[in-house]
């Protein structure tokens, strides 16, 4: 460990935990390497070579297993994803964090164990994912911020989790799918319940959650919750599981439950 500078020693300290690693341009975000996070590597002598002579060069971790999961929470002049990151953790959509980590411009890091899920981002709520084909700033590495001073991405906390993170669901509850057209029905009446079930049945692959939703909502505007039921088995039967079912049902429950303007709700994280 002798004369290894800050930025070496954190390096080889995720290199240890099997988290790739990666040298940046000092104060940005850009790799070195001729293929970028594709060169990360945990080969301490490859590490050695990039930071030994090199102390000011910033490090990433590239994403996905076997390094980590990491949710990004921005908070830029035109928004914040705080407010978001809120609704997720209310929802029960945000387990502990091996990690949380504070970035140059006041957002957030949450590390999480790594899987095979792509990267995903969702401007409009300021929340980004990296995991699969991706890679993150990681301490000490310093940047310009935004006030024109260097400053550091910093550990806030750490402990010991497994916990892994389910993108897909916040997708779907920050941005779900739009809602599928409503279906026609006989004898001059659209808004016929009974008819809902057959429908949601006859969905294919990538509509069976938008279409099952839009059913649920209808069926409770109309004062039917009763018929929730004949649409779970309905959906059931065009192929969705059972834990995809319940929390969509749960979601139409949660919406058709929120006063105007819940979703917009600007209390950050503490």
């Amino acid at each position: 460990m002798s004369g290894r500078e800050p930025g070496e020693t954190a390096a080889h300290r995720y290199a240890d935990v099997s988290w790739p690693v990666i040298p940046l341009i000092p104060g940005e975000k850009v790799p070195i390497t001729r293929h970028g996070f594709q060169d990360a590597s945990t080969d301490h002598r490859q590490i050695q070579k990039w930071f030994r002579h090199f102390p000011d060069r910033n490090i990433g971790i590239a994403t996905g297993r076997p390094g980590p999961d990491v949710l990004d929470v921005d908070r830029h002049p035109n928004g914040s994803g705080y407010p978001s990151y809120n609704r997720l953790r209310a929802e029960g959509l945000v387990p502990d964090a091996a990690a949380l980590i504070r970035t140059p411009n006041g957002g957030m890091h949450a590390y999480y164990s790594g899987t095979d899920q792509r990267s995903g981002s969702l401007p409009g709520h300021h929340i980004d994912y990296r995991a699969r084909g991706g890679y993150i700033v990681a301490p000490p590495s310093v940047i310009w911020a935004r006030d024109g001073q260097p400053r550091p991405y910093q550990m806030v906390s750490h402990q010991r989790s497994d916990a892994t993170f389910d993108w897909d669901a916040a997708r779907r509850l920050l941005q779900p799918e739009p809602s599928p057209r409503q279906p026609e029905h006989p004898a001059g009446h659209p808004q016929q319940v009974e008819h809902l079930p057959d429908w949601v049945a006859q969905q294919q692959e990538g509509n069976r959650n938008a279409a099952l939703f839009w059913a649920a909502n209808r069926a409770i505007e109309r004062g039917r919750p009763d018929a929730l039921g004949h649409l779970a088995r309905a959906a059931r039967s065009a192929g969705l599981d059972e834990r995809e079912i319940e929390r969509t049902i749960r979601s139409a429950q949660r919406t058709a439950a929120q006063p105007a303007g819940f979703r917009h709700a600007e209390r950050e994280a503490g």
